[in-house]
């Protein structure tokens, strides 16, 4: 190749090619990338702009003004107006509220290291942080405290078990009732006992003990108080020692393969229990567990029992033979709430109240009246052990239980109205209390699947549709949701989601939508909180093991073998 006069050699050629062709190549790549780049960029913006919608909150009503893209991620909802209330406008109150919410912290500084006569504990199964939240806007707004919410200390308890991460009832009850970590299914066993394990529970050196142990054991009075059956998981937790909570009765013994007199039922141990004959308070439901199969209840449902005893009359005897001994007041048996009312807590050293076959019923579900209160219930116990406690004080345990069975439905306008029904309860007996004597913890066992999502309005119904936006199939969606449960089937079908403005939310036994399908809704592993007042309750703020509640309320009573606040002063 020549150019002009003078020859090119080929090799300078092909050299000058093979550099525009690399120049090329590295434009095109950057050009390309700077592309990609940008698009990338714009996804993230956009990406982060549907993370963080605005468009529902400010929309004119002018259809030119809205993309596409909006208009797929907000859905056609009914022109809203997202305003705060007229005062919350002003800086000047949310000053305010947080002013006195700092008086109130402050006076924390002034700590309450008085002995504690009295300890109350106060379970609400599966009482969430979630729940806590939605059950406000149920009651009234998003800032409604309840009554525990205003208790000075607050905490959080890790509820994981000693072999599973999501827990039941009955190895969280070990937990924060005899201050052990147990195996799931399992009460008041140390993690050395499996489940079904009949030979395990038959090995004392397994057995732990609860507050109601250490309590007695000090002298004073104790019982308890819940809204399921008496021989369920969590009631179940301050006097019995078995590896099955299923085991309810000697029948649900048997028919696991095993012999009732080697391993006896929960029922069997709470009438002839080294704990459970020494409480003087026993209410909730659950007669059939205490009755033989060859007769019905006061309300014509069947016993269970196959042994042909009837505990209800050992219990009975039981208690007058000891007064008939050592004198003292009697033993009442009541069975539905007039005569819980009627009780005369002046003559009455054992109470032992039996309101159902089964569970008691929502209290929604009980229109008539003819079940107690968890407030009525607590109400006659706290007569009861104030009367038999003496100097030496009394150890009540209460459990809002029915909180949990309406998730596990996935009903949550059960489970709200519960948890109010609960919150009652913690209010009558900080009431009847004195901040200067009485411990009360508030806590939870373990949380559900249950959340709150979206970004609805301001009160805005919690039973409702959430009404800021719509989901990508065009259709609304419910501000409460869980992971899994009955709800699925409720809610899909081979078209697709249901139309949730076609269904009343607001029956009581609508079945919230869930993600995946189950028969019952599975519990949550999440932290509960711990909320406490009175004697020694600064001790119960912080983040810690689940088992270590029962170890600072015995510190603050003077109570158990552990460190105690009499040892250390």
């Amino acid at each position: 190749m020549a150019f002009g006069r003078r020859a090119v050699p080929v090799a300078v050629v092909v050299l000058v090619w093979l550099l525009l062709g690399q120049a090329l190549i590295t434009m095109v790549v950057e050009t390309a990338a700077s592309t990609a780049g940008g698009a990338a960029g714009a996804e993230e913006e956009d990406s982060d702009q549907r993370m963080h919608p605005q468009s529902f909150l400010f929309r004119d009503g002018n259809p030119s003004t809205t993309t596409a893209r909006q208009k797929r991620s907000s859905g056609k909802m009914p022109k809203l107006r997202f305003q705060p209330a007229d005062i919350e406008r002003h800086q000047g109150y949310w000053n305010n509220v947080a002013q006195s919410t700092l008086a109130r912290q402050l006076d924390k500084n002034q700590l309450n290291t008085n002995v504690a006569k009295n300890v109350i504990l106060f379970l609400g199964d599966g009482l969430s942080i979630p729940t806590l939240a939605a059950t406000r806007v149920f009651l009234e707004d998003e800032s409604t405290e309840l009554s525990f919410e205003k208790f000075p200390y607050v905490g959080l308890s890790k509820t994981y078990c000693a072999n599973v991460q999501v827990a039941d009832s009955a190895c969280t009850a070990t937990a924060y009732l005899a201050g052990v970590k147990a195996n799931y299914g399992t009460i008041g066993l140390s993690a050395a006992a499996t489940l079904g394990d009949c030979f395990a529970q038959n090995n004392t050196d397994f057995h732990v003990q609860s507050i109601a142990k250490w309590a007695q054991d000090y002298g004073m009075a104790t019982g308890f108080v819940t809204n399921t059956q008496v021989t369920n998981a969590s009631p179940a937790g301050v006097y019995a020692n078995t590896a099955n909570r299923n085991w309810e009765s000697d029948a649900n013994v048997r028919q696991d393969g095993f012999d009732p007199a080697v391993c006896p039922d929960i029922a069997t141990q709470l009438v002839h229990g080294d704990v459970g004959r020494h409480l003087r308070v026993i209410m909730g439901g659950g007669r059939r567990e205490f009755l033989p199969n060859t007769s019905t209840d006061s309300e014509g449902t069947p016993g269970r029992r196959t042994d042909g005893h009837d505990l209800i009359k050992h219990w009975l005897h039981q208690k007058r033979s000891a007064q008939h001994r050592k004198g003292g007041g009697g033993a009442a048996y009541v069975q539905n709430r007039d005569q819980l009312l009627k009780v005369d807590a002046e003559d009455t050293e054992y109470l032992l109240g039996l309101f159902d076959a089964n569970h008691l019923p929502y209290h929604l579900d009980d229109a008539d009246k003819v079940k107690p209160t968890l407030e009525e219930m607590v109400s006659k116990a706290l007569d009861v052990l104030e009367r038999g406690s003496h100097h030496r004080g009394y150890f009540l345990f209460v459990e809002g239980g029915r909180i949990d069975h309406g998730h596990h439905n996935t009903q949550p306008v059960r489970a709200f109205d519960e948890t109010v029904e609960f919150a009652k309860a913690v209010e009558l007996a900080r009431r009847r209390t004195s901040l200067e004597d009485t411990l009360i913890v508030v806590t939870a066992d373990h949380s559900h699947t249950m959340t709150m999502s979206g970004y609805s309005s301001r009160r805005n119904d919690i039973l409702g549709i959430n009404d800021g936006q719509q989901a990508e199939d065009s259709l609304p969606y419910a501000t409460i949701s869980y992971a899994n449960g009955p709800g699925y089937e409720r809610n899909v079908d081979h078209d697709g989601r249901l139309n949730l403005n076609q269904v009343d939310m607001h029956q009581t036994d609508y079945k919230f939508p869930s993600t995946v399908p189950l028969g019952l809704e599975t519990h949550g592993g999440d932290d509960v909180a711990v909320f406490a007042s009175g004697p020694w309750s600064h001790l119960f703020s912080g983040t810690y093991e689940q088992n270590f509640i029962p170890h600072g309320m015995a510190y603050a009573a003077c109570i158990g073998s552990g460190r105690t606040a009499c040892g250390d002063q």
